[in-house]
């Protein structure tokens, strides 16, 4: 028996990995995700411009306006990490109407600075063509810090007094509720942005591994080599070396993927791309936010339940797309069972990103201990706050129960339906399997 088990389930996954299709995606996810992760290095080598040098010509009418322009500009070019925007400042003493000449053909731009009676100095933004937007705001930023350091010296402004009334003002942040915390606070605004990507890809394991399952019974069941195969071996045997055939193949792909993802991101060190170091500190500071939020020091322990209840979760739908599908006999049929299952799906996705909205209610609270919404509800709760260890561990229970009992009671609809070519409706010959 276990050998019949080990055949089909080794037959079953080396047929999809050794498939065309699934090569052909490999290749083509791998691709992708390397030019994604050097899309500037792509675009450069084929004449992009990431690391053509940028110059402003200054036209400085006021006769004392350059060296402050190009200082708020390098201070705000720091503020926001961007050491690479090969920008650099020039001082001309050509007429506006030379310079326009000069930078035809060209990403350069003309800065033209005059003395305004009423509004101390004015300026003039001049391109060829259209100027990248972040360049574009911290030249604005650069000239408008200008204008108020020429107004600070030219009207005697104490310094110091002006300092202080441009100093952010400091706010103490209370909450009365001493179970709650600012870090708490602040990791709901993190997550409202962060956890829906994160759980994405589970979301699409999901419906893959539904859509495999439930396309291969189905296309068996259609072209009726099933009766071949069950012919040789108890459905037992079949349905369960499908669910393992088929969960290992997800499990694959999602490691393969999160491979290329790695390969893609250290591959930019290989190209040179230009704009490393600064995606690197990027990447840095998001590691710095999160660590700030409190959200690093939980996953020590969220990872694993996360694990378990991922994998609980691909059993339960594999069980469900499994014993439906067995009561298929067409396409049209098999298209009718996903759309419940797909429904449950979509409703755990949005649940889960949209869970730091509910604030701790009971409906939410339920709802993440309710098998097939759990593995992507629970963690996000757990990790928020919202719910603790208890809930999760409920869930988790009540999984494993609702494996069992799909394991058990499924099996003897599945026996039945494999076999079972009725043209009665579908549910109506589910719920007459289940009877029996």
């Amino acid at each position: 028996m276990m050998n019949k088990f080990w055949y089909l389930t080794k037959y079953g996954l080396k047929k999809r990995l050794k498939s065309k299709a699934f090569i052909i995606s490999n290749i083509a996810i791998f691709l992708l995700l390397l030019a994604i992760f050097n899309i500037d290095s792509i675009i450069s080598f084929f004449g992009g411009d990431f690391d053509l040098e940028t110059k402003v010509y200054v036209v400085d009418n006021t006769n004392d306006s350059f060296d402050i322009l190009k200082a708020n500009y390098e201070t705000i070019k720091m503020g926001i990490n961007e050491e690479n925007d090969n920008v650099s400042f020039i001082k001309s003493d050509k007429k506006v109407e030379e310079l326009k000449e000069d930078i035809k053909d060209t990403t350069d731009i003309i800065v033209e600075l005059n003395v305004d009676e009423t509004n101390y100095i004015n300026a003039s933004i001049i391109t060829e063509n259209y100027i990248d937007t972040l360049v574009y705001q911290s030249l604005y930023q650069a000239i408008t810090g200008t204008k108020y350091q020429k107004a600070i010296i030219e009207s005697n402004i104490n310094i110091d007094e002006l300092n202080k009334i441009y100093e952010p003002v400091t706010i103490e942040r209370v909450i009365l509720d001493e179970t709650k915390n600012t870090e708490e606070e602040n990791m709901n605004a993190v997550m409202g942005i962060l956890f829906p990507t994160l759980i994405l890809p589970f979301f699409f394991l999901i419906v893959l591994l539904v859509q495999f399952i439930g396309g291969e019974i189905n296309e068996e069941k259609t072209t009726r080599s099933m009766e071949v195969i069950i012919s040789n071996v108890p459905a037992k045997v079949h349905f369960f070396s499908k669910l393992v055939a088929n969960n290992a193949f997800v499990i694959i792909q999602a490691i393969l993927v999160f491979l290329y993802g790695l390969i893609g991101f250290f591959s930019r060190k290989i190209f040179g791309s230009g704009m490393s170091s600064s995606f690197t500190t990027e990447i840095n500071n998001a590691l710095s936010s999160l660590g700030k939020t409190g959200i690093l020091d939980k996953l020590y322990y969220i990872i694993p339940i996360t694990i378990v209840l991922i994998v609980l979760s691909f059993i339960a739908y594999s069980l469900v797309a499994g014993i439906l599908a067995s009561m298929t006999v067409n396409p049209e049929d098999f298209q009718h069972i996903q759309t419940p299952i797909m429904i449950i799906c979509f409703i755990s996705y949005y649940l889960s990103a949209m869970s730091s909205m509910f604030n701790g209610s009971i409906f939410i609270r339920v709802l993440s201990c309710v098998p097939f919404v759990s593995f992507l509800l629970s963690p996000a709760l757990l990790l928020i706050g919202q719910i603790g260890i208890i809930e999760v561990l409920i869930a988790i229970v009540l999984l494993i129960v609702v494996n069992y009992l799909l394991a058990k009671y499924g099996l003897k609809i599945y026996k039945i339906g494999i076999l079972n070519y009725s043209t009665d409706k579908m549910w109506e010959r589910i719920f007459k399997a289940a009877k029996m």
